[in-house]
């Protein structure tokens, strides 16, 4: 037996804007005995760090280099414009790509939405990282559209963000190597998936109870007798009348 094996762990990755806290608090509750520690990775290095065995699993953003990992997408996530909060776009709930065409629009080069072809003006330069163009916004330089997740992020009080109605959206996966689907992965599939303890492939199912069964003496008192007529009321046989009461002398 392995020191793993004598002390089982789980570490799962996750990129910016995730928030696993809930699945987490799931997993703590079934799996006391087995620790789970949170590996933060940014989107472009999680396929790596999956395939190099520094995660046993790991929520990422689709797309991703699928070689020799399996990935179950969970939920997808809107796109939202961060402005400045005196921009006329903190004036409106949405915006469309076509009303951005005049604005300064930046394009970091860790930008994880997929484009057919990038909006608004370019910059003079881009920015390095997605939190080097939240404080070129700040700094009035131009507009950023970002995941929603990624905008609560790196909120800041001068900022507003909005939703990009046609904007493309960002899908979240679980992903882990495909030839390591081991029963601490399975367990982890269940909660993100929403399995209860009880499911079929829980790790303590709760045993189903046999029915009991009345005893012999007892169902024969409550089953009539053959040929034997019940009557509906209750009280005395069919056709049978009640006596008036007598008067007391």
């Amino acid at each position: 037996m392995t020191d793993a094996d004598a002390f089982p762990s789980f570490r799962l990755a996750y990129v910016p804007g995730v928030t696993p806290t809930k699945w987490v608090r799931i997993w703590n509750e079934r799996l006391p005995d087995v620790p789970l520690t949170l590996v933060p990775v940014t989107a472009a290095d999680a396929p790596d760090q999956l395939r190099g065995g520094g995660a046993d699993a790991g929520l990422v953003r689709l797309p991703i280099d699928r070689t020799g990992l399996s990935a179950i997408p969970l939920y997808t996530e809107i796109p939202v414009v961060v402005a400045p909060k005196d921009h006329v776009v903190a004036a409106v709930d949405e915006v469309s790509i076509a009303d951005l065409a005049d604005e300064i629009v930046l394009h970091p080069h860790d930008d994880i939405l997929v484009w057919d072809s990038v909006p608004g003006l370019p910059a003079q330069d881009r920015p390095a990282t997605t939190a080097d163009a939240i404080e070129l916004v700040a700094a009035g330089i131009g507009l950023l559209i970002v995941p929603q997740s990624l905008a609560r992020l790196h909120h800041r009080k001068d900022l507003v963000y909005r939703t990009v109605s046609d904007g493309p959206e960002s899908r979240i996966a679980l992903s882990w190597p495909e030839d390591e689907t081991t029963e601490l992965v399975k367990e982890f599939i269940g909660i993100v998936r929403g399995r209860t303890v009880n499911s079929s492939r829980g790790r303590t199912p709760t045993p189903a109870q046999p029915k009991k069964k009345r005893p012999a003496a007892a169902a024969a008192r409550q089953k009539p007798a053959a040929g034997a007529r019940t009557s509906r009321s209750g009280s005395g046989t069919k056709g049978s009348k009640k006596g008036k009461p007598r008067r007391r002398s």
